[in-house]
C-alpha cells in the first residue's frame, strides 16, 4: 500500500509539469521527514552525488561531442561516408547510419549524434527524393545509437547506481550496437530496393574519396583511439572523455572550423546539460535513499522473486513497463526512477545485471523516439523545421526493430556477453 502511495504521488508531481529533479528530491525529503529520520540526509545525498571521478566523464563528453557538433565534424564525416557509399540504393540512408555509429563513438550523446548528422543528411536526402517522415525517421533513430554505442552516458550512470563496471557496460553495448546499426541499414536497402522512388548518387571517383576521407580521418582515429584505450586498459573512461575532450578541440582547430564564440555555446551548452543531469542524479539519489529507507526495493524485489520465477516473464513485464513510461518519462528519468528498484531482483532471478544494462539502455532508445516526449524526435523536428507528426509516422519500424533487438539478445546473450567477457 504505501509502495502504491508513494508511486501516485511521484506521477501527480510529474503530471502537474514540476521537474523530474524537483519531483524525486522533494517526495524523498517529504518521505524522509515523515519517518522522522534526519533531513540532514538531503545535503548529504546531494554532496555524495557530485563528489564522484567517474561522473566527471559525463561533463567531458559532453563537451567533447559539443565541440565536435560546433565545428562541423558531422558533415566531413557524412562526406566521407558518402563518397564510399552513397551511389548504393539507398546509399545515402547507409552514409547516414554509418555516420551515426561513427558519431556515437565519440560522443555518448543521442542528442548530438543526432543533431550533428541530421545537420548535413536531411536535406542531402531529402534532395534526392526520398520520402520525407523515412529520412526523419532514420536519423531520430540513427542518433539513439549515441547511447548504445560506448561510450554511453546512460551505461555511466547505469554503473553508478548499480555499482558495476562501466568498462564492462560499454564493452557490451558494442554488439548489440552494431547488430541495431546493421538491421537500420538493411532496412535502408530494402526501402531502396522495394519502397519510395529517389535519385540514386552518382559514384564518387576516387580522388573525392581520398580528399573526404583524410579530412574524417582524425574523427575516426578519435573513436578508435577513445574506444581503444578503455578496451585495452589503458586508461578509464574518465580519463578517455578527458583526452577526447583534448583532441577534439585540437581536431576542430586544425581544420579551421571552430571560432571562440562557438567553443563558448559548446560550454554553455554543455554546462547546462551537465546541471540537468546531476541535479536529475542528486534528486534521484534522495528519493532512491528514502525509499530503501522505507524498504520498497525490498519489498518489490521479494514479490517479484516470490511471484516471478522465470526471467522471460521478468523481462517483458519490465519491457511493457519501460514501453510505457517512455510515453511519459525522459530516458535519464526512467533509469534513475526504475534501476534502484528493479536491480536487486537480478540475482534472484540469474539475469546479469551488465546483460540486463544493456537491455534497459535499448528500452531508453525506444523512449527517445516514441511520442510525447521522445526526446530525439523534438532533435529531429528542430533541425528539419517540420511538424512533429511527421517525425512520428516516420519511427516505427525502427522502434520494431529496436524490440526486435531485444528479443535477440534474450535469446542469444553472447551478442552482448561476448566482448567484455569471453574476448
Amino acid at each position: 500500500m504505501t509502495s502504491a502511495l508513494i508511486l501516485l504521488a511521484l506521477v501527480g508531481l510529474l503530471s502537474v509539469g514540476i521537474p523530474v529533479a524537483f519531483a524525486l528530491g522533494g517526495l524523498g525529503l517529504i518521505l524522509l521527514v515523515a519517518a522522522d529520520l534526519s533531513p540532514f540526509m538531503v545535503p548529504q545525498g546531494l554532496l555524495s552525488t557530485v563528489d564522484n571521478f567517474i561522473l566527471l566523464a559525463v561533463p567531458l563528453f559532453l563537451l567533447m561531442s559539443n565541440v565536435l557538433l560546433k565545428g562541423g565534424v558531422g558533415k566531413d564525416l557524412f562526406t566521407a561516408v558518402q563518397s564510399w557509399v552513397g551511389h548504393w540504393p539507398g546509399g545515402l540512408g547507409v552514409a547516414t547510419i554509418i555516420s551515426c555509429a561513427l558519431f556515437a563513438a565519440i560522443s555518448g550523446s543521442s542528442v548530438a549524434t543526432a543533431a550533428t548528422i541530421g545537420t548535413v543528411a536531411i536535406d542531402e536526402m531529402i534532395e534526392r527524393g526520398y520520402n520525407r517522415s523515412f529520412v526523419l525517421g532514420l536519423l531520430a533513430a540513427g542518433g539513439t545509437l549515441g547511447i548504445l554505442i560506448p561510450p554511453s552516458i546512460p551505461m555511466i550512470v547505469y554503473g553508478i547506481i548499480t555499482e558495476e563496471s562501466i568498462v564492462d557496460l560499454f564493452l557490451a553495448g558494442i554488439g548489440p550496437g552494431l547488430m541495431l546499426a546493421g538491421l537500420f541499414i538493411v532496412f535502408c536497402l530494402a526501402y531502396a530496393r522495394f519502397g519510395g522512388a529517389y535519385t540514386p548518387t552518382a559514384k564518387a571517383d576516387w580522388n573525392t574519396r581520398r580528399v573526404t576521407s583524410i579530412r574524417a580521418l582524425p574523427t575516426v582515429a578519435l573513436a578508435i583511439v577513445v574506444i581503444g584505450g578503455i578496451y585495452l586498459g589503458v586508461f578509464t573512461p574518465t580519463e578517455s572523455a578527458a583526452i577526447g575532450f583534448a583532441v577534439s578541440l585540437i581536431i576542430v582547430y586544425s581544420l579551421g572550423t571552430m571560432t571562440w564564440e562557438k567553443l563558448k555555446q559548446a560550454v554553455v551548452e554543455s554546462m547546462r546539460t551537465t546541471v540537468t543531469v546531476f541535479l536529475i542524479l542528486a534528486g534521484a539519489k534522495i528519493f532512491g535513499k528514502a525509499i530503501t529507507l522505507y524498504r520498497i526495493p525490498q519489498d518489490i524485489s521479494l514479490a517479484i522473486t516470490s511471484n516471478i520465477s522465470e526471467p522471460a516473464l521478468f523481462i517483458v513485464i519490465v519491457c511493457l513497463v519501460l514501453l510505457l513510461m517512455g510515453f511519459f518519462l525522459e530516458s535519464l528519468s526512467m533509469l534513475l526512477i526504475m534501476v534502484p528498484v528493479l536491480h536487486p531482483s537480478l540475482i534472484g532471478l540469474g539475469i546479469d545485471p551488465i546483460w540486463f544494462g544493456v537491455l534497459f539502455v535499448i528500452m531508453i532508445e525506444c523512449a527517445l523516439i516514441t511520442p510525447p516526449v521522445g526526446l530525439n524526435l523534438f532533435v529531429i523536428q528542430a533541425v528539419a523545421k517540420t511538424g512533429l507528426g511527421e517525425v512520428v509516422r516516420g519511427v516505427w519500424p525502427f522502434i520494431l526493430m529496436m524490440l526486435g533487438t531485444i528479443v535477440a539478445i534474450y535469446l542469444v546473450p553472447d551478442i552482448a556477453l561476448y566482448i567484455p567477457f569471453k574476448m
